[in-house]
Parts: structure tokens; sequence; C-alpha cells
């Protein structure tokens, strides 16, 4: 399986793609980094079959159908099995333990269902976000969109990087820069996400302050 998921990062086309995503989003442990801002990277050489953005939808969509394989296993096979399967040799071998999947669930449930938003672009939540979403049996409708959008925006954050660095960067030191860029970005991604949060919240609770030179005249 390890030397079929190398040949397919060493030969990334639009298939490809969408299977090493479905796989990065579900519990495999294979960084999205590795295949994204690579298939970009080659997408901006002069005479590339690869289209950026077909790149970025085939990504989000093979995140979007690996977040919802996540999704219905926790839903209906329930939490004791979901944890079961984490502290298992196979969940080892997949990297995950009871810390990560208890982390991740705490981190959706203070942020409620806009958390699989956030936590697409959050390192070390961004692939199990969608499991305490189907162990809360979160709305179907909103889960797949919100996780469209996160997934959607951190593809288009790894796409541009990659593309970007074809014409100032060597293939062979594309992916400390990524690792550099893509962090940065994240957490730069997530600050203007919250901002606009608070804006929004803000906005509302004002409006529905009622005018005090009303209250009083009345």
């Amino acid at each position: 399986m390890s030397s079929f998921i190398a040949w397919c990062i060493d030969h990334l086309n639009y298939w490809t793609i969408t299977f090493l995503m479905t796989l990065e989003s579900t519990v495999i442990p294979i960084p999205s980094e590795l295949v994204v801002p690579p298939a970009a990277y080659r997408a901006a050489t002069e005479g590339s079959d690869l289209n950026v953005i077909l790149i970025v939808l085939c990504a989000t969509l093979g995140a979007n159908i690996g977040a919802m394989i996540n999704y219905v296993a926790a839903r209906y096979l329930g939490r004791p099995i979901i944890y079961a399967f984490a502290n298992s040799t196979l969940g080892h071998l997949c990297l995950l333990n009871e810390q990560k999947v208890q982390k991740t669930e705490e981190y959706f449930n203070r942020h409620g269902a806009v958390g699989t938003l956030i936590g697409r672009l959050v390192p070390g939540i961004r692939h199990l976000i969608s499991i305490p979403a189907g162990l809360a049996r979160m709305k179907l409708s909103h889960f797949i969109l919100y996780t469209t959008l996160g997934a959607g925006l951190w593809n288009i954050i790894l796409a541009a990087i990659g593309y970007s660095l074809q014409s100032v960067v060597p293939e062979d030191q594309l992916m400390e820069k990524v690792n550099e860029y893509s962090h940065e970005l994240g957490i730069a991604m997530i600050a203007l996400f919250l901002l606009l949060v608070a804006y929004l919240v803000y906005k509302g609770v004002r409006n529905r302050t009622p005018d005090r030179s009303e209250h009083r005249a009345s």
C-alpha cells in the first residue's frame, strides 16, 4: 500500500490527487502538503497538462469524500468503537490515539458546527474534525457546506503556494518552503476568519439592541 501511495505522489494527475486527498481526510496520514503544492507546481510548468483550478476542485472533492467516510463511521458506529479503533494497533499505525480524538472532539464542542470549517485549517485537527461532527450528529447539509468551504480554502492556499513558487524555487526545495508558508498562512487565515465571525456577532448584537432614544420617547 505504501509503495502504491508513493507511486501516486510521483504520478500526480486529477485521479491520484482525488484519491490521495480522500485518504488524507480519513485517518490515513498523508499530508495535503505532499499532494496539492507539488501538483500546482507542475501545473505552472510550461507544457503541463494540469490545470491549477481543476487541481483545487479535485483536491476538495477528495477531501469531502474522505470527510464523509469519517462522518458516517462516527455517526453510525458511535464513540466506543471510534475510541477503541484509535487505541488499536491499526489506529496507532494511522498515527491515531485516544488523546488526539479527544482533543479534536473538545475543539468541536468549543466551537460548535463552525469548528468543522475552522478545523480544516488547523494542523493536527484538519483530518479528524469530521469525527466529532459525526458523533454529534451534525446536520449533513451543514457538514458538507463547512467541509467544502474549509477544505476549499485550504487547498487554494496550498495551490497558490505551489504555483507561485514554481518560478523561484527548485522542485527539490519545494516542500521546505511549503511547510514554512502554509503554517504561517494557515494561522493568518484562521485569524482573519475569527475577526470576521467576531464582527458579524457584534453587528448582530448591535442590530438586536433597541435604540435608547426611541425607548425614552416611548
